[in-house]
């Protein structure tokens, strides 16, 4: 099929041989295209009038190369946003105004965050980790040293990230805003008890993502909260003794990447779970468990 670009690439997604979606890949970067990554839906799914499938795009910005080589940061981009585009080609609702990732902002994330975890199951890195000459998987005991390689400093990434979030709340939980916003830093910070050697990862001068009218302010924090409900969702997985299980991954289709906005989210998560999230499965995955 004709598309708007010679490095994007059209598949056809079927299901027993019945179309499914439309999905495109537009992964390399090229000077008329914004930076980041994100997911769109040129159509979105919806029932009503007549079954519209999707017609959904990833977009990256990998370096173009022969061959093009692609790092693990990359990798887990590449996982994060095919994560919501399996949001939005399993949609599966009658109107299209909550169809894909029609939800609430925490829970949109949570689709894309869980997918990223499937790139460090070892079957994936395995058979796709492959020497771009050779050919050959990535050695085990390197593989070994890169998962174990996911928890380093993240004690230090944690309060950076949770420092951020809880001046961002701050800010908005005031009834005016503040006069000095960075004597107001200083005070929330001074009373959660900052330590000196760990910064904001956003001081308020820069904190354009939450001050840009995007939907974020106050909601910095959705990230981790995203995060919470995504290393709970993997550890059902894991809790069923295998990342590919049938059953479980059944009940994440019908009541995740299919249902939309159909419900509210935590009613969605229940009925997947059996109960909301906890933050046990966070905590073991950054290394912070007292097992850890």
């Amino acid at each position: 099929m004709p598309l708007y670009h010679s490095d994007a690439r059209a598949w056809e997604v079927t299901r027993e041989g019945r179309h499914v979606a439309v999905f495109i890949g537009d992964y390399f970067a090229r000077g008329s295209k914004r930076s980041g990554a994100w997911c769109s839906a040129m159509r979105s799914q919806k029932k009503l009038g007549g079954d519209t499938a999707p017609i959904v795009v990833n977009i990256c910005n990998f370096a173009k190369g022969d061959p093009a080589l692609v790092s693990y940061d990359d990798a887990r981009t590449l996982f994060h946003e095919f994560g919501h585009a399996l949001h939005q080609m399993l949609s599966d609702v009658t109107y299209g105004s909550i169809s894909g990732t029609s939800v609430a902002r925490d829970f949109v994330e949570l689709p894309s965050q869980l997918f990223e975890h499937w790139l460090e199951v070892p079957e994936v890195l395995e058979k796709h980790a492959r020497h771009a000459d050779t050919g050959q998987p990535m050695p085990r005991a390197l593989l070994d040293r890169l998962l174990a390689a996911q928890t380093y400093d993240m004690g230090f990434q944690t309060v950076e990230y949770v420092a951020s979030a809880l001046v961002d709340l701050e800010f908005h939980a005031q009834e005016e805003a503040p006069v000095d916003p960075m004597e107001t830093q200083a005070e929330t910070l001074e009373g959660l008890g900052m330590p000196r050697a760990i910064g904001m990862r956003h001081a308020t001068p820069h904190f354009a993502h939450v001050f840009s009218g995007d939907g974020y302010s106050s909601g910095y924090y959705s990230y981790m909260w995203s995060e919470v409900m995504d290393a709970d969702a993997f550890a059902a997985f894991t809790e069923a003794g295998d990342a590919f299980d049938r059953d479980t991954a059944q009940r994440l289709e019908r009541f995740i990447l299919s249902a939309g906005g159909s419900q509210e989210a935590d009613q969605l998560y229940t009925a997947f779970r059996g109960r909301m999230p906890g933050v046990e499965a966070l905590l073991k995955g950054r290394g912070l468990d007292a097992a850890a």
